[in-house]
């Protein structure tokens, strides 16, 4: 009897915690999460991506994004805020810049500058021999809570996404968990933003995005892409033609959360693909009221995402032409891929290492 009474307290207390605790903040908001097609027609699986060779990137982690500089180096943003920087041969990793937070996404302007999306401090810009400085942490009075990915245009023109205007990095103990809390309310706290360096100054190009996350300025210089990684899908927003400041789906349905994109050669853009979709998450599309226990469950209590590297080739009409697999996920969680003419260079959420795979076009 004691015991079934201490049961049923531990249990509303669990459901009391997760609906009024850490949860409180969190407001989902019903929708309908589109059909998943799953590892089928265009995603048929296949192990490509088991070649992918592994290098280790000092006593760092978590390689968000790869970037090349003009000199074949090879530069990657990890979890500790510490930008890695490799030699061609990617041997030799050297702690070559540190941002004081968390760095996502990495790309160079014209000048050689490394531009940073960083969660933590928001855009930055790091000169050739390492100084960091601000280039923005607000953007129409509102502070950037979760700068994620970024990409320049050829005319030094700034694209970079701001995942969640609510749920900062930051504040709510790191990108992962944050993003947690953004999927779970679906709110549309996400803005894909645009920093003028002649300016200086930041306008929202879009906002309403479920988690806005990878961008990449196409490369006709007439639109950018940003994934919106709570509904699988890649939104196009145009910079310039008879569209210019519309946006539109260009692909929808993938089989996984999209997180970075990025500009290959031969009009294609790379998408990593995180992790697969979850059952769970989709079939509670529209239950609000356990979505918002989901978010203040304790972590060892939440679905683990599965490792299962995934990285696919998109063209200008959103057709997949480039379909790489390892169901195994030799490297797990694939979060970005930059492309040269030898090779594909990919990231990593968690891995210790950069992977590199043989790459003809």
């Amino acid at each position: 009897m004691n015991i079934q009474y201490h049961l049923r307290c531990g249990l509303i207390f669990l459901v009391v915690f997760c609906v009024f605790g850490c949860a409180s903040a969190v407001k989902p908001v019903a929708w309908e999460s589109p059909p998943n097609p799953g590892y089928t027609g265009q995603f048929e699986p296949n192990e490509q991506l088991k070649a992918i060779e592994q290098f280790p990137i000092g006593d760092n982690e978590g390689p968000e994004a790869v970037a090349i500089d003009a000199e074949g180096r090879i530069y990657a943003s990890t979890h500790k805020g510490i930008i890695v920087r490799l030699d061609k041969d990617c041997k030799n990793p050297e702690n070559w810049a540190d941002t004081g937070g968390r760095p996502l996404g990495i790309s160079f302007d014209n000048d050689g500058n490394l531009i940073v999306a960083d969660a933590f401090r928001g855009l930055l810009s790091i000169t050739p021999d390492g100084t960091v400085a601000e280039l923005a942490t607000v953007a129409d009075g509102i502070p950037i809570r979760y700068a994620n990915d970024v990409d320049v245009a050829d005319n030094g023109c700034i694209y970079f996404s701001d995942s969640s205007t609510k749920f900062g990095a930051k504040e709510n103990g790191g990108t992962l968990e944050a993003c947690i809390l953004d999927m779970m309310e679906h709110g549309g706290h996400g803005r894909l933003l645009r920093y003028n360096p002649k300016t200086q100054k930041v306008d929202t190009l879009m906002k309403g995005i479920n988690y806005a996350n990878g961008v990449a300025v196409s490369h006709d210089q007439q639109y950018v892409l940003v994934n919106e990684t709570s509904t699988y899908s890649v939104i196009r927003y145009w910079i310039a033609g008879e569209k210019i400041n519309q946006s539109e789906y260009l692909l929808e349905q993938l089989p996984s959360f999209p997180d970075n994109i990025t500009t290959g050669s031969d009009g294609v853009f790379w998408i990593a693909l995180v992790s697969p979709r979850s059952k769970l998450m989709d079939g509670l599309s529209e239950h609000t009221l356990m979505r918002k226990m989901a978010a203040g469950l304790p972590k060892f209590l939440r679905p683990t995402p599965k490792d299962y590297g995934h990285i696919i080739g998109i063209n200008g009409d959103g057709e997949v032409v480039y379909n790489m697999q390892d169901p195994e996920g030799n490297f797990p969680m694939i979060t970005g891929v930059c492309e040269t003419p030898d090779y594909l260079y990919l990231g990593s959420l968690i891995s210790p290492n950069i992977g590199r795979l043989k790459w003809s076009d």
